[in-house]
């Protein structure tokens, strides 16, 4: 899968693991990451978390072929939610009915009515997968669906809402991908188990699954982070808050950096609770870890 510009250096990369409430996410998936696997993540943390899920897929694909597809996908089956109702098949064209044509002011019409019964019914929250394929299979003019993605920030500022934009890269043009990852506060990794790690004034940032898989390239991100330039603060940091899986050989690589670290350079890791505990557990000095959540 070709990397988007807008993608490899977005500020809100984030593992689906790490979506919540409030978050309108970029996806971008193609034959090589297909996005099922993501979309099945999607479904189930929605469902984990007591929101009501509703899923626009493809359109070239019927409510039973999506339905098929998520039951194949890795993780929990998502039948439990199906018969209580909530989790919903559903398509842009039906979303906006009686109205046949798209236009902003009617989807947000709609997805403000869906909010509102999600209340009601005593869902926590309310998020929608939206595969973007919509677009051509209504005919809708691309400019005025870049429009409302980028006049959309209305919708989650209650932190109720939450929703993936997916587009499929073989039928939009890159210039439009570009300037819709943009366009998007959260950009989604293409599939689960995937890594990136990124290095900036003296912090490397984790974002994704380090794991068995992933562990070399995690590794070679810590050993460069110690032969990176002096760091700003006076010190060098672990950003572990958008890191899913923390494997025990990745993390005792990190328990291992802290203690190569040389005086003049401390490491401190920021990180959420769960990580923290692995890590104390495994030798790290508490005072070392920057916790939150």
């Amino acid at each position: 899968m070709g990397v988007l510009a807008g993608d490899e250096h977005h500020p809100g990369t984030l593992p689906v693991q790490r979506m919540g409430p409030g978050h309108h996410a970029f996806l971008c998936y193609d034959d090589d990451a297909p996005g099922w696997d993501v979309l099945a993540a999607f479904v189930w943390s929605g469902l984990a978390r007591g929101e009501k899920v509703i899923v626009l897929g493809p359109p070239r694909l019927t409510e039973a072929q999506v339905r098929s597809r998520l039951q194949e996908a890795p993780g929990p089956l998502p039948a439990s939610g199906y018969e209580r109702a909530q989790l919903e098949l559903n398509s842009m064209r039906e979303l906006i009915l009686p109205d046949r044509r798209f236009t902003a002011d009617r989807q947000w019409q709609r997805i403000v009515e869906e909010s509102r019964a999600a209340r009601e019914q005593g869902f926590t929250g309310l998020r929608t997968y939206i595969d973007m394929g919509w677009v051509a299979d209504l005919g809708a003019d691309l400019d005025l669906m870049m429009d409302r993605e980028r006049r959309a920030g209305h919708l989650f500022t209650d932190g109720f809402y939450s929703e993936v934009c997916a587009y499929d890269r073989r039928r939009f043009p890159e210039p439009v991908l570009e300037s819709m990852c943009r366009a998007h506060p959260e950009n989604l990794l293409p599939r689960l188990g995937h890594l990136r790690c990124r290095h900036g004034d003296g912090t490397l940032c984790v974002i994704g699954e380090a794991d068995a898989v992933t562990h070399g390239r995690f590794a070679r991100a810590l050993a460069d982070l110690l032969r990176g330039p002096e760091p700003p603060a006076g010190f060098l940091t672990v950003d572990l808050s958008r890191t899913g899986f923390l494997g025990v050989e990745s993390a005792t690589e990190l328990v291992l950096l802290l203690d190569r670290a040389p005086v003049h350079r401390p490491v401190r890791i920021r990180c959420r609770e769960r990580h923290a505990g692995l890590l104390r557990r495994l030798g790290a000095d508490p005072a070392a870890l920057d916790v939150a959540g």
